[in-house]
Formats: structure tokens, sequence, C-alpha cells
């Protein structure tokens, strides 16, 4: 095994590396402490499983630190020793640049710190653990939000927002990060991050790009909520005050849009999953649809409602029996006139002073180019970003 030895522990003044260079980092802390929130690329190692770290806080709880550690020590047989050291070594043998970390950057990442030195393998720890840095990037999201240098892009359900987005490098991809579209049918088939694995991922996101050059970055206008992803408090009054971009396209353009995003993607999914009959996978788009109609019925109306659920089995047939859009089309097009664009109306209403320019996809982009010149940084500024 490689000796780290000449490698230090890290420090506070050098998490921002950290993050702008994706060094692997392994995580000691029980499993359940890592599904609650880690960092990007992190890797989750733990020295405790879930039942053990419960039996040892229990300990602590009771008896004190030190009962704590001569517990956690019997725990830890020849076996799980074994396993732990084999598991810590793989980690790294491929990622002999990281680091390791705890909670606090105390008992479990020491412990894990002197098994490795024991065994003839030097890691580096970093101070103070998670808790450090999650701590370290908070206080840059503050940092960020107070310093403003953001462009909101708003535009009606299915103008292409974050298309244009995905294709600009100064840009954070709020929704494609929690893992929804951001509406009411904007669920998809996966799990969203939890709430602080996708505030720690667009923090490290919008560290990357300022890291990068001086452009302002991008971000879709959004509602303080993204499926169940709620936006921090300084992020929501930094979007309150920055300017906007109006985005435009034609409706047919929107609805084909909608329609490939919701119904072809979907029936795709639907396909895709092991069925017992042909039938199988429009029943589940039929039902998707269904439930998504529901979760807005009492916004849409009922009478728009009910017209929906009418038409819904025959758009699903023709689409199924001929090929044909226009029933999917129709529930598109009434779903813009009688519920999205209402409510897009409403929002710009009521945001009409700070938009600079409203333009298609193309006038867009190129506005873009023309108002925000680039100066691209050749070094971070450890001073102006860790205070």
């Amino acid at each position: 095994m490689t000796n780290h030895s000449a490698r230090q522990d890290l420090e506070l003044e050098e998490f921002l590396e950290i993050f702008l260079q994706n060094t692997p980092i392994m995580d000691v802390r029980a499993p359940v402490e890592f599904a609650a929130g880690a960092f990007p690329g992190a890797v989750n190692v733990p020295l405790l499983d879930d039942d053990q770290r419960h039996l040892v806080g229990l300990e602590y709880a009771q008896q004190g630190q030190d009962a704590a550690v001569d517990l956690g020590h019997k725990l830890a047989s020849p076996e799980v020793r074994a396993q732990r050291l084999n598991s810590w070594k793989k980690f790294i043998s491929a990622h002999p640049d990281g680091y390791l970390y705890c909670f606090r950057g105390g008992l479990r990442s020491t412990t894990t710190q002197a098994w490795l030195a024991d065994s003839g393998c030097e890691y580096p720890l970093i101070q103070g653990g998670y808790k450090a840095m999650r701590g370290f990037l908070l206080g840059q999201l503050q940092r960020l939000c107070d310093k403003g240098n953001i462009i909101l892009l708003a535009g009606a359900t299915g103008v292409g927002k974050t298309e244009l987005i995905t294709a600009r490098s100064s840009a954070i991809d709020l929704e494609g990060r929690a893992n929804h579209r951001g509406s009411a049918f904007g669920k998809t088939f996966s799990e969203q991050p939890s709430q602080i694995d996708w505030e720690n991922q667009i923090i490290v996101d919008w560290l990357r790009c300022e890291a990068d050059s001086d452009l302002p970055v991008l971000i879709e206008a959004e509602s303080n909520m993204i499926g169940r992803i709620h936006l921090p408090t300084p992020l929501q009054e930094a979007m309150a005050r920055a300017p906007v971009l109006a985005l435009e396209a034609s409706l047919q353009d929107r609805t084909q849009r909608l329609f490939n995003d919701y119904v072809v993607l979907n029936l795709q999914h639907f396909q895709n999953a092991e069925t017992e009959t042909e039938q199988a996978p429009w029943d589940a788009l039929n039902a998707n649809i269904l439930e998504n109609l529901t979760r807005i019925r009492k916004r849409l109306g009922g009478l728009h409602y009910q017209q929906l659920c009418e038409i819904l089995p025959n758009a699903v047939e023709l689409l199924r029996g001929h090929s044909d859009q226009s029933g999917f089309i129709r529930i598109i097009s009434i779903l813009l006139e009688n519920y999205y664009d209402i409510s897009y109306r409403h929002h710009m209403d009521q945001n009409r002073s700070r938009i600079k320019f409203t333009g298609s996809m193309s006038e867009i982009s190129a506005w873009l180019e023309q108002h925000t010149m680039p100066v691209v940084r050749q070094a971070v500024d450890h001073d102006q970003v860790v205070r």
C-alpha cells in the first residue's frame, strides 16, 4: 500500500479546492447519516453501520464518551475490522489523492485514520468533518446570493427554458439537480435527492461557475418549491432581486415540446418496464396523467378537470391505435390556456419591471452573448471566497 504520510489533514482554508476540483472524499459516517445529506462525489465507506451507530450513541448518552469508545472497540471484532480496512483501502487505492471525514472530524475519522496507520497506510482527514464543510457551503451560498451575479430565465410552460440553461456554461439547472421538472406534471420516475444533497450540489455548481468566469449565472425562475425540494431563503431573496429574461416560443412549439416531454418520454418509460400485456404501458400512461390532473383539480376547476378526464381515454387510444397525437394536443392546449398560462401571466405582471429582454431562444442567446462578456479567471481568490 502506498504511504500517504506526506499529505496533511485538510483545514477550512482549503475546502474550496475540494469542491472545485471534485476531490474524492471518503465519508465514514453511518449510512443513515450519509443518506440524509452528503457532498457531491462523496462515497460512503462507514466505520459503523446504522445499528452499531445507534448502540454506541445510546451508550454515549447514558454512560459517556469513554464507555461509548469501549463499546465501539468491542463491536469491532477482528472480522469487522478486517472488512472495514479492506473497504477503506479499496477506496484509497482508487483515490490516493482523496481525504476522509466523519461528522465533526472527531472520534470516527481519527479512529479510521489510526486503524489505517496501524496497517501501514497514512490517509489525511478533513478537519471539522461534515459539519465544517456544510457550514462552509452555507456561508458561500449566502455570499453568492449577496453578490447577486445572476440572471433569471422566465418563460411560459413549454418554451424550452431547460434547453437554454443546459446549453450555457455559466448556468445552474435547479430542476435537473432536483430531479423534477418543476410543475404538477414534473415528477420523474426516480427519487429526488435529499434537501441537503441538492443544496450542496447547487452551491458547488455556483462556486464552479464563479471560479470559471465573471459571467452572470443563468437560473430558471422558480417557485419556492421544486417537487419536495425547497429553495433556501437566501436564494429566493436573490432571485427576487435579479434581472429577468423572458423566453418566448410559439404555441405549436410549446405544445409539441410538452407532448414529447410528458407523453412520449413517459410512455417510453412504461414500455421499457416489465409488463405482462401490451396494454399495460398504455394503462400506466393513462393513470399517470390522471394522477397529475387530479393533483391540480382544485386550481384547474371542476368543469375543466371533468372535461380533461373525459378526453384522456380517447387520447390514449388514438395514440395507441393510430399514432394520432390530436387527443393529447387538445389536452395540452386546454391545460396551457386554463391553468399554466394564467399563472405565468400573473407572475410576470408582478415582475414586469425586472424584465430586461424578451425573445426567442436564439434571440435570448444572442442577447446573453452581447450583454454578458466573460472575464475568465486564471486562479481562485481564496481570500475573497473563504471569509
